[in-house]
């Protein structure tokens, strides 16, 4: 027998380790060594550029920011506790609480702005400065909650990290021109009016713009309603479209590809050829039948930057007032920067500072990387990609400084309405159901059918034949078309609803809002359904999947006088026929049923899938 094995050096090592792992709770540690150690701040803390936008908190991430920001501790109660019932359409509003809540945005419009920077001279201190920079932002939280707790009215989820608030003071402080990014599909969800007033009271000089991103989703028409729109409330506006010059700049490097390699396969004989032919040819008249046939270009082309000298620098002219809702180019919209100004101050003499703000995922880097041609800023469809404002120079005369995408204080109906704009992350979302019903809601039926091949199931007995489809009647059509299947083999809701936001934020699924005291109907109108389309018929499987959990009366009488035939099946060899094989002993010899493939073939088929397509 051999012996009892000793634990020796390694089981004490093992047993150390486990006690420094799992012991830790019922020790303390000794932390002498850090007693005369302090964080000295003397010098510039690199990461603090590593920002990270924050616009949703938790109840319990809230409470402790706001008690870091006042620098104390204290508690506070919230019972407002409020049970809300199971809707099949919910996230979306009814005509008379849309109109309620409208009434209630007007009437506290006026409470709703954008945190001020403190005033500060060359005697303020570093110290001094930070201390009222978080008191005034924490006193402007606190006056944004109690308006939201007193009158029960729903805010964007504005951005909550001062830093981020820091970086948009100094884009103001440092730009000539301000320029607010919009969408143009939903302008004044993103506009801030609050902004305009305070870059004003920072130099009543400065200019501000409003830039329609995304124009090219619109109509000609719909641009020229939001025109007349803004020219009613004195706001300069331009349209414009990242996407699209994007394309023609790739366009134009692809054409320019083209043409040097046509060039590089020439030979050197026929250059030589082309050569002798120009030397020969008469010059002077060849230059003279080009400009012939281009002077009326020419002048028509120096007459309107004759005009628009005119108009820019004319201080009795009044056509400059009106907005324009031609959908501008890249160079169009460098020279509308360069001469929005005029002959105002500028904070350098040498060139103009335009400052780009708005809310995330608007589209600033990319109107940015267009006007540069070259790619300068990173650009991601996660909104919050720009962490902190920077300056790039476009030419000798122009600067642009972008500044990181902030959600600005504004009301709002249902935060659904944040989620398919693209202001909240759609991978982040947790409730998918909202933002889908808003869809439903806006967009008919038959388009959305039309769009991804599908049949939506229809709506049931009793209720309205004319009602927009639920998130889940949607969703459930979409997801059984794509494959968008759980563990358990009912249709992924949530991943199909991932894919149709997107959809919708990228203009696939198109709805533009329109302006006030505009018919919606009118401003953005749907194609009829065509009735000559081709009708998809559920399967068996599909109809059980698709099916509502409601049972109707027609589904009640269906099952209760449902006819059925009872018919017997069987499996294996079929049973000779012997009276047969008696009196025509011929046909037995020619005939061999087991020889007959056609019915071995679902022979060892089981009989629930042979006669599936009798199911119910």
């Amino acid at each position: 027998m051999g012996g009892k094995k000793k634990g020796g050096s390694n089981h004490n090592f093992g047993r150390a380790l486990i006690k420094d792992r799992f012991g830790r709770s019922n020790r303390t540690l000794n932390n002498d060594s850090f007693l005369h150690t302090s964080d000295l701040a003397d010098g510039y803390d690199w990461g603090r550029l590593n920002l990270q936008s924050v616009t949703e908190q938790s109840s319990f991430e809230e409470f402790l920011s706001t008690a870091e920001l006042a620098g104390t501790e204290f508690t506070a109660e919230k019972l407002n506790v409020e049970f809300v019932p199971e809707s099949r359409m919910v996230g979306t509003l009814t005509d008379d609480e849309r109109s309620k809540i409208e009434k209630s945005h007007l009437q506290f419009k006026h409470f709703i702005k954008i945190p001020r920077r403190p005033k500060w001279d060359t005697d303020t201190t570093t110290e001094e400065l930070d201390s009222r920079e978080r008191q005034n932002f924490l006193d402007w939280r606190r006056k944004l909650a109690e308006l939201q707790e007193a009158e029960g009215l729903v805010l964007t989820p504005y951005e909550k990290n001062l830093d981020f608030w820091r970086q948009l003071w100094r884009v103001v402080e440092r730009s000539d021109v301000l320029v607010q990014i919009v969408d143009a599909r939903n302008p004044l969800l993103f506009y801030c009016d609050d902004l305009e007033k305070y870059s004003k009271e920072v130099d009543k000089i400065k200019t501000n713009v409003l830039l329609l991103n995304k124009s090219d989703l619109l109509t000609a028409s719909q641009r020229k309603y939001w025109a007349r729109y803004f020219d009613s409330r004195a706001t300069t506006v331009a349209f414009y479209s990242a996407k699209k010059s994007e394309e023609t700049i790739e366009e134009g490097n692809e054409l320019n590809q083209e043409v040097e390699e046509t060039t590089d396969e020439t030979s050197d004989e026929e250059i030589d050829a082309d050569d002798e032919e120009w030397d020969s040819a008469d010059f002077e008249t060849d230059e003279e039948e080009v400009i012939g046939d281009n002077e009326g270009e020419i002048f028509l082309f120096y007459y309107f930057i004759k005009i628009i000298e005119v108009l820019l620098f004319s201080d009795e002219c009044t056509i400059f007032n009106k907005n324009s809702p031609k959908l501008l180019s890249k160079e169009e919209l460098i020279t509308f920067f360069k001469t929005i100004h005029g002959n105002r101050k500028r904070l350098s003499d040498e060139l103009v500072t335009v400052g780009l703000v708005g809310y995330p995922n608007v589209g600033k880097s990319s109107t940015i990387n267009t006007l540069l041609v070259n790619k300068k800023v990173s650009v991601s469809s996660t909104p919050g990609k720009t962490k902190h404002f920077q300056t790039i120079y476009v030419d000798k005369e122009l600067m642009l400084c972008d500044c990181p995408g902030l959600v600005m204080p504004s009301f709002v109906f249902t935060k659904a309405d944040l989620i398919v704009n693209g202001i909240l992350p759609i991978d982040q979302m947790r409730n998918h159901r909202p933002p889908v019903n808003l869809i439903c809601s806006q967009i008919p039926r038959h388009i959305l059918e039309d769009q991804y091949s599908i049949m939506v199931t229809k709506p049931l007995e009793g209720e309205d034949p004319n009602r927009p489809p639920t998130a889940d009647e949607f969703l459930n059509a979409y997801a059984c078309s794509r494959g968008y299947m759980t563990a358990n083999g009912q249709p992924d809701g949530s991943r199909a609803a991932r894919v149709i936001l997107k959809h919708y934020v990228q203009g696939r699924l198109l709805f533009c809002i329109a302006p006030p005291g505009v018919d919606q109907t009118k401003f953005h109108s749907f194609p009829p359904p065509d009735e000559n389309r081709a009708i998809k018929t559920f399967t068996p499987f599909e109809n059980t999947l698709l099916k509502p959990n409601v049972a109707s009366g027609s589904d009640l009488d269906n099952t209760f006088f449902h006819k059925t035939t009872m018919v017997a099946h069987s499996k294996g060899m079929k049973k000779m026929d012997i009276m047969g094989s008696v009196n025509n002993p011929a046909q037995q010899a020619s005939s061999k049923p087991w020889k007959n493939h056609k019915e071995k073939r679902n022979k060892h088929e089981k009989l629930r899938r042979q006669f599936r397509h009798l199911d119910i």
